[in-house]
């Protein structure tokens, strides 16, 4: 059990590890040649000149300007200088509301912190229950005098507990409410000003049925000219090439290979390279190495053109499904948000990702496997979840004092040492945890391609989801429950069974030391760490002094990446869980938790600035799920805490924790009903407004031209000469206004076809009632 000598230990190391990370970070970020790792983004916009361009040899690799070491840390104002505003047109609206969660929790703590430190540790501390537990051999520490744990049961003491319970509930919603309010409207600015972009005339229209007569091109065309003549524009089919990507991804890496031996052979002439074929190139035939890969890269595009070849004339490579593009954006957003047919499971639209966005392996799923595939996906997160908690179990147990002793009776004189025995009890346990979790994110986001998302965006926030979900279930409520069970082992097994959840009762308010030393390794050295991008720093000048030899590769080697919402957000909203469920429990953690909150945001808004650049652009639609995540985290404490007080012999005080459960989740529907349409709907007023400026504008403005192969699969964007034959193939039309059908139905009779599920008249029937005056 940790007591405040050790968290002042494992303080001391993390800040220690923290400050090292922040030394290197600003010794390394004003050299020359780390120029393009700390500011990539400054670059890929074409803001910022490289400083080894010019100068002497030896300021090309080293500042020899003293001034700027000694203003280190100047990195920190630079970073909270850039106005909001600015920061949305430079980072785009996903990056700046990103970091206005960092804000909601310094909002929402800052509070928290003070009127729990004023009220709710002085009535803590004023007690002495902890001492008299002794007679029920309950583990406990100095830093639990500070809890809730210490208060004698059926205290009168409690009310304080409930009446700040109610204010932090208050508090909470009350900030929560005005940030939905204040990212609703960021949002609708940020759409009504945006620049014209194809996903804002764009609709992805899946589950097109199949008819005998008519190609998937034709049949869309066709059905979208007699149900939208006003207002249809171009489209573009979904083709299935994810085997001629795999292609191309294996020439590039073919082609980087071959770089790299042509660049090593150019260094030294006077021996060819040699490599091995096998594995790795640890096993197999020796061959020359630049000949092996140009051979390899003439057999891959053999391999590719075949391919493209296949994909652009095989029927069986289209899908049904397309892209379809309209005139106005308001025709787009009646499309999108209307269902089209009288059978709702088919011609299903909604709005398209804009072209970064978009997922295009997943395009090629059946739309009719997704359900299942959710179904199995659902299950395996279930199984995944549940069989975490056992080795997660497993590693609490071990790093901790009792647990290296039994696993490793030698190593006891070791561990009795104090400053070792305050590092295992105060570092360990954070650590071991964090490492456990490493590979998790990418097993959460396998499942979720799997699942069959078509946008990047889509996966990432579902993988954000299961992310939270895993977080809460093994981290929050698995180390509490499995903690506090290995922690009062002893005390278990010598108790009546009526007395075990009074035991229970005691020890969750304990295990807030552990979180507490999560909270430092994670979230104090953790962040550190991140701005000092350790491995983009490594791998960039691998890169560079391996396989450069051009601009556009060197762009590709220092490319640092997008936030990764599937694992920073979920991580946030574990420290807003702890955060909630320890104000009236154990505050002595909150200060803790204020630290990472401002920490954190300056780091992320200098990395924001300076190095991530989005791959996408979602308009921050992922704010209702972030609003979702606080108050469950909410109604989790408030449940928590009326198990506690009942353990505690407090159960008269139940009733009036009831109600607050029930006014947080009516909480929840109010502000769901009233803001989250912005984030799920485009409202056609706004699209009307854009649409008639646009017009008064540019007048003359060549719409299809922008639109017409902002679709196209990448594979087929290496040259225009591709683009064009893709666009012969699937019978892209530039001039006419008219499809003829070719289903006999539609020729001479009004009668729907049987497959289509059309309700309509006959096409020209149709033109002839729509220019009737």
């Amino acid at each position: 059990m940790a007591t405040i000598a050790d968290i002042g230990v494992a303080a001391a190391l993390n800040l220690i590890s923290a400050f090292i990370f922040l030394i290197a970070f600003a010794l390394l970020r004003i050299q020359p040649f780390n120029d393009r790792v700390y500011f990539p983004k400054w670059y890929l916009k074409g803001l910022r000149d490289s400083p080894t361009h010019a100068g002497a040899f030896v300021k090309k690799f080293v500042n020899v300007d003293f001034r700027s070491y000694v203003k280190f840390l100047n990195w920190m104002p630079a970073a909270l200088k850039m106005p909001e505003p600015e920061l949305i047109e430079h980072a785009g609206l996903d990056s700046a509301v990103y970091l206005r969660i960092y804000l909601i929790g310094l909002k929402i703590f800052v509070p928290i912190t003070f009127f729990a430190w004023a009220v709710l540790v002085p009535v803590n501390y004023t007690n002495d229950t902890l001492e008299l537990q002794k007679l029920l051999n309950v583990t406990s520490s100095d830093i639990d005098r500070l809890s809730i744990s210490n208060i004698p049961d059926k205290s009168q003491r409690f009310w304080a507990h409930i009446v700040m319970a109610y204010a932090f509930t208050y508090w909470t919603c009350y900030v929560l409410l005005k940030e939905y309010a204040k990212v609703a409207d960021m949002r609708l600015q940020f759409l009504a000003s945006a620049k014209r972009r194809p996903d804002q005339f764009t609709v992805l229209v899946r589950n097109v049925p199949p008819d005998p007569d008519e190609s998937v091109s034709e049949l869309v065309e066709h059905f979208f000219l007699v149900n939208h003549p006003d207002h249809y524009l171009t489209h573009q089919v979904v083709v299935n090439a994810n085997k001629l990507a795999k292609l191309v991804k294996q020439k590039k890496k073919k082609q980087n290979w071959l770089d790299y031996y042509q660049l090593k052979y150019s260094r030294n002439n006077a021996k060819r390279p040699i490599m091995k074929t096998g594995f790795l190139g640890l096993w197999g035939q020796k061959v020359d190495a630049i000949d092996y890969h140009i051979s390899e890269i003439e057999r891959l595009s053999k391999e590719i053109a075949a391919e493209r070849e296949s994909v652009v004339t095989d029927p069986k490579a289209i899908m049904p499904a397309a892209f379809v593009s309209f005139k106005t954006r308001w025709g787009a957003a009646v499309c999108a948000q209307t269902q089209q047919t009288r059978n709702p499971t088919l011609w299903l639209t909604d709005w398209a990702p804009e072209p970064r966005d978009v997922y295009w392996n997943n395009l090629a799923i059946p739309y009719v496997s997704l359900a299942v595939r959710k179904l199995i996906m659902g299950v395996a997160f279930f199984f995944l979840t549940f069989f975490f908690m056992i080795p997660i179990a497993l590693v609490q147990s071990l790093a901790s004092i009792v647990g290296i002793e039994k696993a490793a009776p030698f190593l006891k004189p070791i561990i009795e040492v104090k400053f070792i025995k305050s590092v295992i009890q105060g570092f360990l346990p954070g650590i071991a945890l964090k490492l456990f979790l490493i590979f998790l994110p990418t097993i959460l986001m396998i499942m979720s391609k799997f699942e069959g998302f078509v946008s990047l965006s889509s996966l990432e926030r579902r993988s954000a989801s299961r992310y939270y979900l895993f977080i809460l279930v093994n981290v929050f409520l698995g180390s509490i429950i499995t903690g506090s069970a290995f922690e009062q082992l002893d005390s278990f097994m010598n108790q009546s069974a009526n007395d075990i959840p009074k035991t229970i009762g005691v020890a969750i308010p304990i295990k807030a030391t552990f979180f507490i030393t999560y909270i430092m390794v994670d979230g104090w050295a953790g962040i550190a760490g991140e701005i000092l991008m350790l491995k983009p720093l490594i791998f960039y000048h691998l890169k560079n002094f391996l396989l450069v030899k051009t601009e556009k590769d060197r762009e590709e080697a220092m490319d640092a990446g997008s936030l990764s919402f599937n694992t920073g957000e979920p991580r946030i909203q574990l420290y807003f869980l702890l955060g909630l469920v320890y104000a009236t429990v154990t505050p002595f953690l909150l200060p803790f938790i204020l630290v990472f909150f401002g920490f954190a945001y300056v780091v992320f808004r200098h990395q924001i600035i300076n190095v991530y650049n989005q791959e996408y652009e979602s308009g921050a639609a992922f704010w209702p799920d972030v609003h979702k995540r606080v108050i469950v985290a909410l109604i989790i404490s408030q449940l928590l805490l009326m198990g506690l007080l009942s353990t505690k012999g407090a159960a008269q005080s139940t009733p009036f924790l009831i109600a607050l459960p029930v006014l947080t989740i009516w909480f929840y529907f109010f502000s769901k009903g009233r803001y989250e349409s912005a984030f799920v709907r485009n409202p056609l007023q706004e699209a009307m407004m854009k649409d008639t400026l646009e017009r008064a504008r540019e007048p003359n403005l060549n719409l299809k031209g922008y639109l017409q192969n902002a679709y196209v699969h990448p594979v087929f964007k290496s040259d225009d000469e591709d683009d064009d034959d893709y666009d012969m193939a699937f019978g892209k039309k530039e001039d006419d206004v008219l499809v003829p059908t070719k289903r006999q139905s539609r020729r001479n009779t009004p009668v729907p076809s049987k497959i289509s599920g059309g309700s309509s008249p006959s096409l020209p029937e149709t033109v002839q009632e729509h220019h009737e005056p």
